[in-house]
C-alpha cells in the first residue's frame, strides 16, 4: 500500500519541482531585468513608455521623410516649369526683338531719308561656324529709292589679313564655295542677303574686308567699303 502511495506522489512531486523552477527563474528575470533598469536609472514602466514613444518618433520620422521627398519632387518640378517659362518669355522677347528689328529695316528701304539714297551696303556679318576656322558670314546689299528699279550687278569680297608675317589677301570665292560662281551674282529690286560658309587657311589671321557692289543694270554703278574682322553671336533680322 506504502509503495502505491510513493507512485502516486512521484508524478506531483515532480509537477511541484517544475512549477518551483519556473518560478524561480520568473523571479530570476525579473530581479535581472529591475537591476539592469535600475544600473541605467529607468523604472521598467518609464522604459516601456520610452520604447513605444521611440517607435512612435521613428514612424514619424518615416512619415516626415516620405514629405519632405514629395515636396523636394514638386520643389524640382516647380523649378524646372519656372525655367521653362523663363526660356519661353526669353523666346519670345528676342523673337519680338528680331521683328522690331525687321520692321526697322524694311521701314528703311521704302522710307526716304533713312538710308543713303541709292545703293547702300549693310556691312558683313560673321559668327563662328561648326567646325574650327570656319566661319557663317551674310552680306546684305540694298538699295533706297521713290521708285524701287530691278538691280543687276555683282558683288565683290576680299580678305585681307596676315600670313607668317606677310600681308596676305583672299577673295571670297577662294574660302567660300557658296560664294563661287552665281554666288557673287546681285539681282534684287530692294535687297539681297549673301550667305554662305568660309573656312580660313591655317596660320591666316584676317583683319579687314573688303566689299565692293557693282551694278550695271538699270545703271552703272559701284560701291565699296572695308569693315573689320569682327564675329557676332548671331545675324540681325533682316529677312532672306
Amino acid at each position: 500500500m506504502a509503495t502505491r502511495m510513493q507512485q502516486l506522489r512521484r508524478p506531483i512531486v515532480i509537477v511541484v519541482a517544475l512549477l518551483l523552477l519556473a518560478l524561480v527563474l520568473e523571479v530570476g528575470f525579473y530581479l535581472g531585468q529591475h537591476a539592469a533598469f535600475t544600473g541605467m536609472g529607468a523604472a521598467p514602466v518609464k522604459y516601456k513608455a520610452m520604447q513605444e514613444e521611440l517607435v512612435t518618433l521613428q514612424n514619424t520620422l518615416r512619415s516626415r521623410d516620405s514629405e519632405l521627398a514629395i515636396l523636394r519632387t514638386r520643389q524640382e518640378v516647380d523649378r524646372q516649369a519656372l525655367e521653362l517659362v523663363r526660356r519661353e518669355l526669353a523666346g519670345q522677347k528676342e523673337e519680338i526683338a528680331g521683328l522690331e528689328e525687321g520692321l526697322g529695316f524694311y521701314r528703311s528701304l521704302i522710307s526716304p531719308g533713312e538710308i543713303a539714297p541709292g545703293l547702300s551696303l549693310r556691312g558683313i556679318e560673321l559668327k563662328t561656324g561648326e567646325k574650327p576656322r570656319q566661319y557663317d558670314y551674310r552680306i546684305v546689299v540694298q538699295q533706297e529709292a521713290r521708285k524701287h528699279e530691278q538691280l543687276k550687278g555683282t558683288l565683290e569680297v576680299v580678305i585681307n589679313g596676315i600670313s607668317q608675317g606677310q600681308p596676305v589677301r583672299f577673295t571670297l570665292a577662294e574660302l567660300s564655295e557658296d560664294f563661287a560662281g552665281k554666288g557673287s551674282a546681285l539681282q534684287f529690286r530692294y535687297f539681297q542677303s549673301i550667305e554662305g560658309t568660309l573656312t580660313l587657311p591655317d596660320g591666316f589671321e584676317p583683319g579687314v574686308v573688303s566689299v565692293e557692289a557693282r551694278t550695271v543694270k538699270p545703271h552703272e554703278f559701284s560701291i565699296r567699303e572695308d569693315y573689320p574682322w569682327q564675329i557676332e553671336e548671331r545675324f540681325r533680322h533682316v529677312g532672306k
